[in-house]
């Protein structure tokens, strides 16, 4: 990890003093587009109350790894396209991050990527980056000053061997991008599209969606910002593809729980403070007011603050806030803030409030 690099990183506590500021000639500046207008259906219930950004892992909400970035790279406007549960989205940014001018616009039909990025057209005026906050990643954008002045932007990717879950990115023999296939059967490329965009011909690509949003829509019923990225490169741009150094997916319960064992891995795990009767496998992270007696923790276990734990065994599992875990063997879960597991063992997806106990 040097210095002089600038990257998106997702260690908690690094990002604040890593980040260089990008410093734009002539007045420019980078503004932000991050659209989260989705309901996160994947991760019910937890989705009913906490939006999906909003979702912790690694004893922080998931949003927060991207903006404590965006304040190190030296941004200082975003649009947030939001929709459901956006007024928790709202008050979260204006409490946390005060120092954005942030503005709040809201996807009121969900009509796909392209509408949504559409929507924060009449707020930016240069060129800007687009992140979807369904994944975290580490992605070197300093690159974003160094591209040759033809370039129209930068569409980053990372290579997977399940290529059929994803759209891929098919480039060139000098690295920029010709097309994205969707979920393809034949291995036409294994570099998959992660959701983060730099673009320098922002009016060029706002051109591209009203193209698209004035043509019809996919199978799916939806607008896809890929087809304006498409659209422009069909009208002389040129994007870059780099790839990303890791992605890590936030967007379902088995990859949230990787992901946290990620974060914690490092720099995240925070040791238990007292308690009675401990065994530790690490990495763990237990978080302040935590009562812990004759357990057994880890690995890959987060704790929210002021929960309960009891003659109990987790591991591989996020427990939220004022949570009560007795006389349990808890494994590979996700336990809402508030909720209750008593008596019982095994796999649970259990949401805020909600209570599993045996007979």
């Amino acid at each position: 990890m040097h210095m002089s690099r600038l990257r998106v990183d997702v260690t908690p506590g690094m990002a604040k003093i890593r980040h260089p500021r990008i410093e734009w000639e002539n007045g420019a500046r980078l503004q932000v587009i991050i659209p989260l207008a989705g309901k996160g259906t994947r991760l019910r219930p937890h989705t009913y109350v906490t939006p999906k950004p909003l979702l912790r892992v690694g004893g922080r909400p998931v949003m927060s790894y991207i903006l404590d970035d965006l304040v190190a790279l030296g941004v200082d406007e975003i649009v947030f396209i939001t929709g459901y549960l956006k007024e928790r989205i709202e008050e979260y940014v204006r409490k946390e991050y005060p120092g954005f001018r942030s503005h709040f616009v809201e996807q009121a039909v969900q009509d796909g990527t392209a509408g949504a990025v559409k929507l924060a057209r009449p707020y930016i005026d240069s060129e800007c980056l687009i992140i979807f906050v369904d994944t975290l990643f580490e992605a070197d954008l300093s690159l974003v000053k160094r591209l040759p002045p033809g370039d129209a932007g930068v569409i980053w990717a990372k290579e997977v061997e399940d290529y059929q879950r994803f759209g891929v990115i098919v480039h060139d023999a000098d690295g920029y991008m010709r097309r994205i296939v969707e979920k393809p059967r034949d291995p036409v490329s294994k570099l998959a599209n992660i959701g983060l965009y730099y673009i320098r011909d922002w009016k060029l690509l706002f051109e591209g969606i009203d193209a698209t949003v004035g043509g019809p829509k996919a199978a799916t019923g939806e607008y896809y910002l890929t087809d304006s990225f498409q659209y422009m490169i069909d009208h002389g741009a040129r994007i870059r593809v780099e790839r990303v150094e890791g992605w890590y997916d936030c967007g379902q319960p088995e990859t949230l729980i990787d992901t946290n064992r990620h974060l914690l891995v490092r720099g995240a795990a925070r040791p238990p403070r007292g308690g009675n009767s401990i065994r530790v496998h690490d990495p763990v992270r237990i978080e302040d007011g935590v009562v812990l007696d004759n357990v057994e923790l880890g690995p890959n276990v987060t704790i929210g603050a002021g929960s309960t734990v009891r003659n109990s065994t987790i591991r591989n599992s996020i427990i939220g806030e004022d949570a009560t875990v007795e006389d349990a063997v808890v494994h590979d879960s996700l336990v809402g803030d508030h909720a209750i597991i008593r008596g019982v063992a095994g796999r649970f997806n259990v949401g805020p409030d909600a209570a599993v106990e045996g007979g």
